[in-house]
């Protein structure tokens, strides 16, 4: 494929986040403080990060799984940089109701948020593949979507909640540790991850983006999608909040902070 393809992806990536950017700029300034502004945020990070990821589904497709894993890498590190609060993500939520940091009606309507700004955007990454600037978008505007689930749906599930379980596990660590390049750290982690299970279920580790991205497509039923990318995702982040708060898994994580503090 010629760099000018990689050119293009690279520039509506860059469009994507640079739009989003304008748009949060734009919502902090016009909309007041509290939910309505938070779920302007979530919509937001979610159209943001739904927009990247299907031009680097054409990435992945057209220059190789090592490529994708540095655009992803990068744009993780820029994600955490200026989402603020916002995750993009409902099992983070989750996971703070089960703490009773928040309540279950803060919880579905960030859900909902995410939701319609990450299956909403897919219009707008259309109209660029309509364009057909690249070769490598020749007729993918209108392309029927194929699923990236190889193997059995159950065992997807096992893949997406124990890579998911990983992710939050060292999220965590690394929010207690607090070492200098945190963000560095937990982007390589996570893409790490998800380049480990690419060839499996696709490495998603998000049901938002999963939605977003596979809803419909061809090669599972969307039962089987609620099994691998809602109910796998997110029961492995659930399970992170319990088991990063055994001593055995704490310890191995962070070290024995009473030992510390004597």
């Amino acid at each position: 494929m010629s760099l000018l393809a990689l050119l293009v992806s690279t520039g509506y990536i860059g469009l994507s986040c640079a739009l989003a950017q304008t748009a949060r700029k734009l919502a902090g300034r016009l909309v007041n403080e509290g939910l309505v502004q938070e779920l302007f945020y979530e919509a937001i990070a979610a159209a943001e990060l739904c927009a990247c990821c299907f031009e680097l589904i054409i990435v992945a497709d057209n220059f190789g799984v090592a490529t994708y894993a540095i655009f992803l890498f990068l744009l993780t590190v820029w994600w955490a940089q200026v989402w603020g609060d916002a995750t993009a993500c409902p099992y983070t939520h989750m996971e703070d109701m089960v703490e009773g940091k928040t309540s279950p009606r803060n919880v579905a309507l960030k859900t909902w948020a995410q939701l319609m700004g990450g299956c909403c955007v897919f219009r707008f990454v259309q109209v660029l593949w309509w364009l057909e600037l690249a070769s490598t978008h020749e007729g993918r505007a209108f392309a029927e979507c194929t699923a990236d689930l190889q193997v059995n749906p159950y065992l997807g599930a096992v893949i997406e909640g124990f890579a998911t379980l990983l992710c939050r596990l060292a999220s965590k660590s690394l929010g207690e540790l607090g070492p200098k390049h945190a963000p560095l750290i937990d982007s390589f982690i996570g893409t790490s991850l998800v380049v480990a299970a690419f060839n499996y279920s696709g490495g998603y580790f998000n049901p938002v983006l999963a939605t977003a991205l596979k809803w419909g497509c061809t090669g599972h039923t969307n039962i089987e999608h609620i099994i691998v990318y809602w109910i796998g995702a997110c029961g492995g982040a659930l399970l992170s909040v319990p088991a990063f708060k055994l001593p055995s898994i704490h310890n191995l994580m962070v070290g024995n902070t009473k030992a510390k503090e004597e």
